[in-house]
């Protein structure tokens, strides 16, 4: 039964007086007004959280340094700090190198809360009995009796030496760590995004390394006229084959590449030509790993994560996060907090945001649009309210800060301020642009391309919520599918993109679409654009090795990354009218065929048509013979 008209309007006065920037919200969204309620309770339970960490921690901004205090410290005196969280621990204990790997030698202390402490004091010479370089394991006994050997939860990093299956922890304490020389760059307006990888950045057969990019991919990025790179797989991450999705040690820097210092260089590097740098951060599930990972630390199937199916994500076969534990809360913001001031990071891309804000994770959901799918039971508040104080907390200590969701449910708000109930997100990933570019390169022939549909799908997005677009990322090109260029061309890149050899029908065409596509997908898609360095991996292989000797060193290859190149500076004008000629997709700089008359000037005239005071009129002909006629409308 539908409320009472005075009840609801009762309920909507409250929302509005308890959530400061609602009217707002509803002034330009008047359809999410009987939803009014949700984004009240969300609010109140970011605002009461936030409280509490007030009362109980001092303020967010202390208790999102806790790294200072967690994990394995030397102090000034140079004794050693440790500190865990292990709320199933029968007891806990420190090994390593340092003590002959005897077990029970160095106990915690118990203490309050499911935490543990323990201080052992400097060598006679002042010097700390566990040095720089040396390995570490936290040892748990269960309830049960079992003796566990586990790595800390805030280990800073950690390595797998030789054959070995698991990683081991490393004590990372040099007496001289990296100094930044470069400050900030200042927040890009038009973010236009390199998604890289640094493992797979090198042409060689092997796992590139950060001083590799730093040296050789960086200064090609600036040249392409990208201001910004974002990282994945850094967080470390046992199997590599899960591109850093599958994380084990959420502070440390994936060895795989080096050290610390080389991928903090990398970061400084980037600084100094400009570009600002966001990590891909995995905070919606963790590795099931147990003696390497965050997974059944202290002897229980819960600690960090729900326990039973709760804790289970039954797609990924990883854990997720209790997200209204305190220590949870901790654990993740300070996570953040780590990556912002220890590396310099500018901020992040939030992965598996859709898993996170829904009991179902997004499975069989279809997401209509209707606005009944993103509220009431399904919706997952504790990790909503997670996020907002994530995105609270790192525009808190760094205004600049930017961060996306990659969201495919669409929902509402999810990109507003906090103060209007939204989840503070600056930018969400235009997830349905690519689906839409698979979706015509698989079911439809060229000229059976609906124009309006693929129109409708870029510029569909939420008034000033923010959007990324692009035409592929890594879900494409290297998760289980195509790229671009090998759904247009096929087999035929193997052999056929040389200009020593003939211009095939096949790669002709491939070339032409591969350029219209990103660059309708960049000037109508959304406030920002990204692309992803190995757009052409999925045929490389282990290596990349493939796309070297085959594409990257041909003239063809060479013109798409020109013709990329000059799409940044169209992008970056204002007032930039492009055309499109779809039906005949036939310029030779960027491997087309110098069919435009650069003579020709198109001028704007006052002939209203379609709402618009001014339109531009476009001839095209071909062989001598008239083809069509386009109407430009512009809002001059």
């Amino acid at each position: 039964m539908a409320a009472p008209a005075g009840g609801a309007e009762a309920a909507l006065a409250a929302a509005l007086a308890d959530v400061p920037g609602l009217s707002r919200l509803l002034e330009i969204d008047p359809y999410l007004k009987p939803y009014a309620g949700d984004f009240q309770r969300r609010y109140k339970l970011f605002t009461q959280t936030l409280k509490n960490i007030e009362e109980r921690e001092g303020g967010i901004d202390k208790f999102s340094k806790s790294y200072e205090t967690f994990g394995v410290h030397r102090c000034a005196d140079g004794g050693l700090y440790c500190k865990e969280w292990a709320p199933g621990a029968e007891g806990v204990f420190l090994t390593g190198d340092f003590s002959g790997w005897n077990p029970f030698s160095y106990p915690y202390k118990k203490l309050e809360y499911g935490k543990w402490e323990l201080y052992i004091p400097p060598k006679q010479n002042k010097s700390s009995v566990v040095p720089h370089g040396s390995k570490l394991k936290v040892v748990i006994t269960s309830k049960s009796g079992e003796i566990l050997y586990r790595i800390s939860p805030w280990a800073k990093y950690v390595v797998r030496e030789g054959d070995n299956v698991n990683y081991d922890w490393i004590q990372w304490d040099p007496e001289l760590s990296y100094q930044f020389k470069h400050s900030r760059p200042t927040k890009p307006k038009g973010l236009r995004i390199y998604e890289s990888h640094v493992g797979i950045s090198s042409h060689e057969g092997k796992v590139a390394s950060y001083k590799h990019f730093t040296c050789n991919v960086l200064p090609r990025i600036k040249d392409l006229g990208y201001n910004c790179i974002q990282l994945m797989a850094i967080m470390e991450h046992a199997y590599y084959a899960s591109f850093g999705y599958q994380v084990t040690s959420f502070f440390a820097a994936s060895s795989r590449y080096g050290t610390p210092d080389e991928l903090k260089e990398l970061v400084d590097t980037a600084h100094s030509m400009g570009i600002t740098v966001l990590l891909d951060v995995v905070h919606s599930h963790a590795s099931k790993n147990s003696e390497d990972g965050l997974n059944k630390f202290d002897g229980t199937d819960s600690c960090y994560f729900h326990s039973g199916p709760r804790g289970n994500h039954d797609l990924w076969d990883s854990r997720l996060f209790a997200y209204s534990s305190w220590e949870v809360l901790r654990f993740l913001l300070s996570n953040l907090r780590w990556w912002l001031e220890e590396y310099g990071f500018d901020g992040f891309r939030f992965d598996g945001v859709t898993s996170m804000l829904y009991h179902h994770h997004g499975m069989g959901q279809g997401f209509s649009g209707d606005y009944s799918e993103y509220f009431g039971l399904q919706v997952d508040e504790d990790s909503l309210v997670y996020l907002m104080l994530a995105n609270h907390l790192v525009h808190l200590i760094f205004p600049d800060c930017i961060t996306i969701a990659e969201d495919v449910s669409g929902m509402p708000a999810l990109c507003c301020p906090i103060t209007q109930g939204g989840g503070g997100f600056d930018y969400r990933l235009a997830m349905a642009i690519p689906d839409k570019w698979i979706q015509i390169l698989k079911e439809f022939k060229d000229e059976d391309w609906n124009m309006g549909n693929i129109v409708h799908t870029l510029i569909n997005r939420r008034y000033l919520e923010k959007c990324i677009a692009y035409a592929e990322s890594h879900d494409q090109a290297l998760v289980g599918d195509k790229s671009l260029a090998f759904r247009l061309m096929d087999a035929e890149m193997y052999t056929n993109m040389s200009v020593l050899s003939p211009l095939t029908l096949v790669i002709d065409r491939g070339i032409q679409l591969h350029k219209m596509i990103r660059l309708i997908t960049h000037a109508l898609g959304g406030e920002g654009y990204l692309n992803f360095m190995g757009k052409c991996a999925d045929m490389a292989g282990k290596g990349n090795t493939l796309e070297y000797k085959y594409i990257c060193k041909t003239l063809q290859r060479r013109m798409l990354k020109d013709y990329d190149r000059s799409t940044k500076r169209v992008g970056g004008r204002i007032g930039t009218v492009l055309f499109f000629n779809w039906p005949e997709i036939k310029p030779k700089k960027y491997g087309g065929h110098q069919r435009v008359d650069h003579n020709t000037d198109f001028i704007s005239g006052a002939f209203e048509h379609n709402g618009c005071p001014c339109s531009l009129l476009v001839s095209i002909f071909r062989e001598k013979k008239f083809l069509s006629v386009f109407r430009r409308f512009l809002n001059l």
